[in-house]
């Protein structure tokens, strides 16, 4: 049985349309976006691990031809928000237990955008963290910057996969909940 409880015009305005008939392209729109920049991390690793580059010259792929973009604490700043802007205004879009998983990925990736607010705030006024030599984060103290990047990252994706599985195989109190379709069909 398909998806039937979805709303025509749901309440909450923006939100809400995203959150209804508009939820499942906002989802994979959100996770094309989450997955180049994985992509870009990991290139970033393979140069480092794989091809002995050292951690200034690997720059993952864009950073190759643009290599502001890796020295850039605006624009790591600027992913870090947009991250939290999306998981934040989907998170309606979810019921159950796809919330709870969804909600877990909003928590974890506040804590990043804080890491990475730190480091804009440190970059703009030239006073670092403990006096270091370039802007640092707080576990940044403990775990290099590239790692604890890639740490980040996946910490958020995880639990954001989790949910987006069982957001698009809800059981059926939870489907009876939902307002998008992006629930595959019932099996019969």
């Amino acid at each position: 049985m398909a998806n039937t409880h979805v709303h025509s015009h749901a309440a909450g305005g923006e939100t809400g349309t995203l959150n209804a008939r508009h939820h499942k392209l906002a989802l994979y729109a959100f996770l094309f976006v989450v997955l180049a920049h994985w992509a870009e991390h990991l290139a970033q690793a393979f140069q480092i691990y794989a091809m002995g580059w050292a951690v200034p010259k690997a720059k993952g792929v864009l950073g190759l031809w643009f290599p502001w973009l890796i020295t850039s604490e605006v624009l790591h700043y600027a992913f870090a928000l947009v991250m939290l802007v999306s998981l934040f205004a989907l998170r309606k879009g979810f019921v159950g237990r796809a919330r709870t998983w969804w909600s877990i990925a909003l928590v974890l990736q506040f804590w990043h955008h804080v890491e990475h607010l730190l480091l804009i705030m440190q970059s703009s006024t030239g006073v670092n963290l403990l006096g270091r030599p370039v802007p640092t984060s707080i576990v940044q103290l403990l775990v290099p910057r590239v790692e604890l990047h890639l740490f980040y990252n996946f910490i958020v994706f995880v639990p954001m996969v989790v949910a987006m599985v069982l957001h698009m195989r809800p059981n059926l109190e939870e489907r009876a909940q939902m307002r998008c379709t992006c629930a595959v069909p019932a099996m019969a």
